[in-house]
């Protein structure tokens, strides 16, 4: 064997240990956006499970709001119904525009928005909504990597050699992208 024989097969070797490396970390890199996409979906789950009681507290002192229930139970249903990220951003947002009419008729209620129920449904919201938006930012930081991994050369052509393609940010619309207000 001859030395350009020997240099040949550690290139080639060499190339197909990058191109395993490069395998791995993107599969990796999948299972990781699956793992962050869930821990988004635990926390919708939380959300869309306070909304029962939430409308039930609403309902107890603000009965004639028909139209803001029903707008609420439909967001809420969206929601559970929405796969994938993108309809599942888009559900999320109907609900927080919902859930705001829902919180500006509590304004015309004292009695309501002293009630403890209320207040402690308020700190769950409150707390699920932290939640929900640290577990979005762990899911894109996930897309990010993964994407430009796909992105760059030579690793993007190794990649989609094997049928990997780009994953989906979970973005918001742009008229949601001002803070949500909840006020008591």
């Amino acid at each position: 064997m001859g030395f350009p024989l020997i240099a040949i097969i550690v290139v080639i070797g060499a190339f197909l240990l990058y191109a395993w490396s490069v395998y791995n970390g993107l599969a990796t890199g999948k299972v990781r956006i699956k793992e962050a996409f869930s821990g988004i979906d635990v926390q919708l789950k939380r959300r869309v499970d306070l909304i029962p009681n939430l409308i039930e507290t609403v309902k107890g002192y603000a009965k004639h709001e028909k139209e803001v229930f029903e707008n609420v139970t439909k967001a809420r249903s969206s929601l559970m119904k929405a796969e994938g990220p993108q309809e599942k951003a888009v559900s999320n947002d109907m609900l927080t525009n919902a859930l705001k009419s829902l919180f500006a008729v509590s304004e015309n209620y004292p009695d309501l928005k002293a009630s403890q129920n209320f207040l402690n449904l308020q700190e769950e919201l409150s707390d699920t909504e932290n939640k929900i938006a640290y577990s979005r930012q762990f899911y894109n930081s996930n897309v990010r990597d993964y994407n430009t991994t796909l992105a760059t050369f030579p690793s993007g052509a190794i990649g989609k050699a094997f049928g990997f393609k780009e994953a989906e940010f979970f973005e918001t619309q742009e008229s949601e992208r001002e803070p949500v207000k909840v006020k008591f």
